[in-house]
């Protein structure tokens, strides 16, 4: 065997065995988790947790049978949330953002889809919402602040959009007067305004607290490489908890005290919610799980409110889309420390976020994700091309030296320490470096890697269309042999079916072609396991990834056709033409035969 086919099948093997591994980490994502589960507990924020008795059914955390969304919303009293972005309410019992959905995005890819919903009412089966309070420490009691269900009435506005504020008032009977003013920008950030006026006649002291609740275990995708769960950024350092090590978090390891810029939220994948505390404000951040309610809290210093004063406090809540360019101008514009990092870009953030950053520079000048990933595909391999030329020269070399290198294998017979000491010096005289056609394969697996993290998280990828019948460059070509590409009346299976692994799209197809036409540029190997390996492999990797992501598979076949061209232009500057249609038929015999 050469040294060329031994360097070609090992970078041939390591990408095999990486992508399999892949596989094994990172499976398809498992079934959710059943939403009907009853929940069974009531919380009061910031206050002890109580028992509650939950129904067989799907319960809300009073206990009763869950009603549907649009019920729950219908049967309170609300303040109506209308932007171009966001629709949705603020309940006035217990002044709470809990009904949130995004105009711009909806589930499917089907028009009469409902929106994505952010936040739920707490009558639902799966509550989500954030609530803004005080918590009373020298002399108040609890019942003398507002709390989860406190009837709140509406003292300005009546609808809550971009330019026009609402706010909230509430008496305690007790000389305390406590208000709460409501705005929203462009986008998906919330300002609260929260105040205390103290006409008690003593002086008082309370600390303000921001709280997003989830109630029940969240839906999730269930898949290693995104997460779910907690992020959080205290004073620079940021930190992931995964819902399921939520429960086991101690209360030291789930509070941290920041001391300048911070923020915590819960980020799914696409989604978010974040309190965001203004910067330069100390803080404790808290994540925290009880009775099956998880929780995040921003609790602020002390504040101390002297009879006849008014003492207020401010922070914003973040609650939409995780769009690449609205969260880097609220880091930027808003300075919101590392906001961006928000975004789970993985261990290869060092490569998925200018990958990512040209990307979206790309759709903005092309305006269309499929061209994009083809462009980003061209620019990436220009920056390799010195490397790529360095190594199809040293290739082409190779094969110039393959004759000399045949009968140095005869003349040292058995003889391997000869053999070896005269393949380094035929190398060094002619200055070829054997393992230099594994570099570009090599240097492949971190960029595929990263493509295939920035596909799968961010949003700006997810129901992208290019050409045709691909509507999604985040989900599988949905073309299918299984109906001949549609030519046959009858759907081709879903992405949970095991037959979607057999019966793949147009895109893996032709995938496996580009990567067979690249084997033709050489002849076939002599050695007969090198050659079954050869002739399995192109279809072998058209089946693994006819499950992958469209974009990525794209990227693939974009980076394969490149690969060709490059590689067979500077084996004919080296002197050397392929016969690619002759390695096609096996007329052409391998030149150390």
């Amino acid at each position: 065997m050469d040294d060329q086919n031994k360097n070609l099948i090992l970078a041939t093997a390591l990408s095999f065995i990486v992508i399999l591994v892949w596989f094994v980490l990172f499976p398809p994502p498992e079934p959710t988790v059943d939403a009907t589960a009853p929940e069974t507990a009531v919380v009061d924020p910031l206050a002890p947790v109580v028992e509650g008795t939950a129904d067989p059914a799907v319960a809300t955390p009073d206990g009763n049978v869950a009603m549907p969304v649009a019920d729950a919303i219908g049967a309170s009293e609300r303040i109506a949330i209308e932007t171009p972005r966001v629709i949705g309410s603020i309940a006035l019992n217990g002044g709470r953002i809990d009904d949130l959905s995004l105009q711009d995005y909806r589930d499917t890819l089907d028009a009469d889809s409902d929106l994505v919903r952010v936040l739920s009412p707490t009558d639902t089966a799966a509550p989500y919402y954030a609530l803004h309070g005080w918590i009373p420490t020298v002399g108040a009691a609890l019942e003398d602040v507002p709390g989860r269900d406190t009837p709140w009435s509406i003292e300005t506005g009546s609808t809550l959009s971009v330019g026009n504020d609402v706010g909230l008032i509430w008496e305690n009977g007790a000389g305390l007067v406590f208000r709460k003013t409501f705005s929203i920008d462009d986008d998906f950030l919330f300002t609260i305004t929260q105040s205390v006026e103290n006409a008690s006649g003593a002086e008082i002291a309370m600390r303000p607290y921001g709280q997003v609740a989830r109630h029940g275990e969240p839906e999730q995708i269930g898949f290693f490489i995104q997460h779910e769960g907690v992020v959080r950024m205290s004073d620079g350092a940021m930190e992931e908890i995964n819902y399921d090590d939520m429960p086991d978090l101690t209360t030291d390891e789930g509070r941290i005290e920041v001391e300048e810029n911070g923020w915590i939220g819960f980020s799914d994948q696409y989604w978010m919610t974040a309190l965001i505390p203004s910067p330069g404000r100390d803080f404790r951040s808290v994540a925290r799980h009880t009775n099956d309610i998880y929780l995040i809290e921003t609790v602020y210093p002390m504040v101390t409110v002297a009879h006849g004063a008014t003492q207020e406090a401010q922070t914003q809540f973040f609650a939409g889309a995780q769009e690449w360019e609205v969260i880097r101008g609220y880091q930027n514009d808003d300075g919101i420390d590392r906001f961006l990092d928000s975004i789970d870009w993985g261990w290869f953030f060092f490569l998925t976020k200018p990958i990512f950053a040209v990307l979206h520079w790309l759709n903005g000048l092309i305006g269309n994700m499929g061209w994009s990933i083809i462009a980003l595909t061209f620019l990436i391999k220009a920056l390799l091309l010195p490397l790529a030329y360095k190594s199809y020269v040293s290739m082409a070399k190779m094969r110039e030296l393959q004759p000399q290198m045949a009968k140095m294998k005869e003349d040292a017979g058995d003889d391997r320490e000869k053999l070896q000491k005269g393949m380094m010096a035929l190398y060094k005289e002619n200055k070829v470096n054997p393992a230099s056609g594994c570099l570009p394969i090599l240097m492949q697996i971190p960029i595929f890697f990263s493509l295939y993290k920035v596909i799968f998280v961010t949003i700006e990828l997810r129901h992208a269309p290019w050409i045709g019948w691909v509507k999604d460059l985040s989900a599988p070509d949905t073309s299918s042999l299984y109906n001949l590409f549609g030519l046959f009346p009858w759907d081709a299976p879903g992405p949970e079916s095991f037959f979607s692994l057999v019966f793949i799209g147009i895109m893996p197809i032709v995938l496996g072609i580009s990567m067979w036409l690249q084997q033709k540029l050489n002849p076939a190997p002599t050695d007969a396991t090198q050659k079954m390996i050869f002739a399995w492999m192109p279809w072998v990797f058209m089946f693994m990834l006819g499950s992958f992501a469209s974009g990525l598979v794209l990227y693939w076949i974009a980076n394969n056709t490149i690969t060709f061209i490059q590689q067979y232009a500077i084996m004919r500057s080296q002197g050397f033409k392929p016969d690619i249609f002759g390695n096609i038929t096996g007329r052409n015999k391998p030149d150390t035969e």
